[in-house]
């Protein structure tokens, strides 16, 4: 299962749907490091050095660090998801269908109704 860092923004019932399937899910409020306006390519440097997937819906600006060649451990983009438990098992599908999300970018978008 993928260890995975929620960012700031990132809805906290998914990364709680996250847990119950079996990741190692924690939130940057967990960590202490939220409402201290960390630039995003901290954010990154910070969840690789702990060897997590960032999961983010700011998804231009962490495309843009990935594009950019920053070093991370994998990001997952998500279109805005009301439908949270939907969205949780979107994002562990990609995770269990990659062998390593090292120096990945995996886009996660909300299906067309």
């Amino acid at each position: 299962m993928g260890c995975l860092y929620a960012d700031e923004h990132f809805p906290l019932p998914v990364v709680e749907a996250l847990r119950r399937l079996g990741h190692d899910a924690v939130t940057i409020q967990e960590r202490g490091l939220a409402n201290l306006r960390l630039p995003d390519d901290a954010v990154l440097a910070y969840a690789h050095s702990e060897g997590r997937i960032v999961l983010t819906q700011n998804q231009w600006d962490f495309i843009r660090l990935h594009n950019q060649g920053k070093a991370h451990s994998g990001i997952i983009v998500c279109t805005i998801d009301l439908d949270y438990l939907m969205l949780a098992h979107r994002i562990h599908q990609q995770v269990e269908t990659h062998a390593s999300l090292l120096g990945q970018l995996i886009r996660v978008r909300r299906p067309s109704r």
